[in-house]
């Protein structure tokens, strides 16, 4: 028996999959050709959904893929790898968005919420993950450098404030 040796590879995550609690797509971002047609994505969804949403679990292998996950109100959260990835990184990826999420809806992550900040969602996937390779896996630094433009009006005024205090506080 030969042993299959596989080559590194930056090109770790095949997707990323945001549901919600009854299986819809919210967001879906898939980086290979594994499922090239959206009927077989949809497919593909339907299908982790169903072997996920009753299970408290954090990691499961379907379809020769891995996939971890988590869950947060009415949000089902998906990173999906191959078989032969390493769980931590992939683990390492979902928490990066989870938090980074949870940071940018101020902990109210929920889908209301982020179908609201959909804008701020594709900003933070992209900062994580471009073309399956990833970039970050700190939530501290994803959207830190966001232009004022893209700021709300209240984190305006919150910054305003704090500088006009701290100015009649020396």
């Amino acid at each position: 028996m030969e042993a299959l040796i596989l080559e590194p590879s930056l090109y770790t995550v095949k997707a990323v999959i945001i549901l919600d609690n009854d299986g819809d797509r919210l967001f879906a971002k898939y980086y290979d050709d594994t499922y090239p047609s959206a009927k077989e994505q949809k497919a593909f969804e339907k299908n982790i959904f169903n072997k996920t949403h009753r299970t408290d679990s954090e990691i499961a292998l379907l379809e020769g893929l891995t996939v971890v996950y988590k869950s947060s109100i009415d949000l089902y959260f998906y990173v999906i790898g191959s078989s032969h990835e390493n769980e931590l990184m992939l683990t390492a990826v979902l928490n990066c968005l989870f938090d980074s999420l949870s940071q940018m809806l101020r902990k109210n992550v929920e889908k209301r919420a982020l179908l609201e900040n959909m804008e701020g969602l594709f900003l933070a996937v992209d900062e994580i993950v471009d073309g399956g390779v990833v970039l970050e896996s700190d939530p501290q630094q994803v959207g830190e450098d966001v232009p004022l433009t893209e700021q709300t009006v209240s984190q305006v005024l919150q910054s305003a404030k704090e500088q006009i205090k701290w100015s009649l506080l020396r």
